[in-house]
C-alpha cells in the first residue's frame, strides 16, 4: 500500500486501505462473537489461544488476550519485517479487538443453527473478513508472522508452521474442554476458512498457464504481443499421430485477460487447441517480475518483505 504522498490517488488510496481494513475486521470479530463462540468453536492461531483462555478466565477478556497474546508477534515483525509494516499490523489488530468488546457488549443474538450451517457461515463470513485485512497488507495471527520468519532463516514453509501451530492450538482445546467434537468441527470450519480467504485475496488477479498449439502460431503470437502486450515462449513440438512439427505458444495471463486472449487466438485460426491450467507461481528470477496466485500465507509474506523493502 506504498503510495506517494500529496496527490488524489495516494490520498484515495489510503483511504480506501482503512475501509477495507475496517470492514474486515469488523467480519472477522462478528464472525468469533456470533457464530464462532456461541457454537464453541476455536479459531487458530493465536486468536485460537484467546478464545481458549478467555473461555475459562470470562468471554469480556477476549480482546485483552488477543492483543497480549500478539504482542510478542508484534515486537518480532517490528524487529525482523521493519517498522512501516507494523503499522498495519497494529491498526488491524486494534480494530479486530475493538469490534469484539463493541460486538460481545452491544450485541446479543448469537447464532445457533445446524452444524453445517454454522461450519459454512461461521468459516465464510470470518474468511472474507480475514481475506480482506490481508488483502490490504494486515494480519491478526501471530503465528503466520512467525511462519514467515522461520521460514526465512529456516527453510520450512510458513504453511508447515501456520499447520503445526493450528494442531496444537486445536489438540489444547481439545484437552481443555474435555471434548473433542468442537476442536474436530473446529478444524472443518478452518478449512472453509482458508478457501474464502484465498478467494477474497486472489480476487480476480487469479493467474493462468495457457499452451496454443496452432499451424498459424506466427501471427497469432503477433496478436497476442502486440493487442494483448503479454510475453510469450515458443516451444517446439511434433504431433504424435501426425508426426508434423509444430510450434506450441507458451503464455502466462490473468483471468481478465483470458477472454480477449481465447477471441485473439480463435480469430487467427479457429481450429488452434488451446489448453488453460491454474497456476500457482511463477518466477522469473530475483530481479526478474513474479507472477502469483496468492495463497493466504504467501500473500502475508508478500505483503510483509515489500514493506519491509520501502
Amino acid at each position: 500500500m506504498k503510495a506517494s504522498h500529496g496527490t488524489g490517488e495516494s490520498f484515495l488510496t489510503h483511504i480506501m486501505y482503512y475501509v477495507w481494513t475496517v470492514i474486515g475486521a469488523f467480519l472477522a470479530a462478528f464472525a468469533i462473537e456470533v457464530f464462532f463462540i456461541p457454537n464453541n468453536l476455536i479459531d487458530g492461531g493465536t486468536v485460537g489461544v484467546a478464545m481458549i483462555v478467555s473461555t475459562i478466565a470470562g468471554k469480556e477478556w477476549l480482546p485483552v488476550f488477543l492483543i497480549l497474546f500478539n504482542l510478542p508477534f508484534l515486537y518480532m515483525a517490528w524487529k525482523g519485517i521493519g517498522r512501516a509494516f507494523l503499522i498495519h499490523l497494529v491498526v488491524a489488530n486494534v480494530l479486530f479487538a475493538v469490534f469484539l468488546a463493541l460486538i460481545q457488549k452491544y450485541f446479543h443474538h448469537p447464532f445457533h443453527g445446524d452444524t453445517i450451517e454454522v461450519v459454512v457461515f461461521a468459516g465464510a463470513i470470518l474468511g472474507i473478513g480475514l481475506g480482506l485485512i490481508i488483502r490490504m497488507g494486515g494480519c491478526i495471527d501471530g503465528t503466520e508472522i512467525l511462519g514467515i520468519l522461520i521460514n526465512k532463516r529456516t527453510g520450512i514453509t510458513v504453511g508447515q508452521v501456520v499447520l503445526a501451530c493450528n494442531v496444537v492450538v486445536f489438540a489444547f482445546a481439545g484437552i481443555v474442554f474435555k471434548n473433542w467434537h468442537p476442536a474436530l468441527l473446529s478444524m472443518i470450519t478452518y478449512m472453509v476458512v482458508i478457501k474464502v480467504m484465498d478467494s477474497v485475496i486472489v480476487g480476480l488477479d487469479e493467474t493462468k498457464s495457457v499452451l496454443i498449439v496452432s499451424t498459424h502460431s506466427k501471427a497469432i503470437s503477433n496478436a497476442i504481443m502486440h493487442e494483448l502486450g503479454l510475453g510469450l515462449t515458443i516451444m517446439y513440438g511434433r504431433g504424435g499421430f501426425s508426426g508434423i512439427e509444430k510450434e506450441i505458444i507458451y503464455v502466462i495471463c490473468e483471468r481478465l485477460q483470458l477472454a480477449d486472449l481465447k477471441g485473439i487466438v480463435f480469430k487467427v485460426d479457429p481450429g488452434a487447441f488451446i489448453a488453460i491450467e491454474n497456476l500457482h507461481e511463477v518466477s522469473s528470477g530475483p530481479q526478474g517480475a513474479k507472477w502469483k496466485r496468492r495463497s493466504k500465507i504467501e500473500e502475508i509474506s508478500s505483503a510483509l518483505f515489500s514493506r519491509k523493502k520501502h
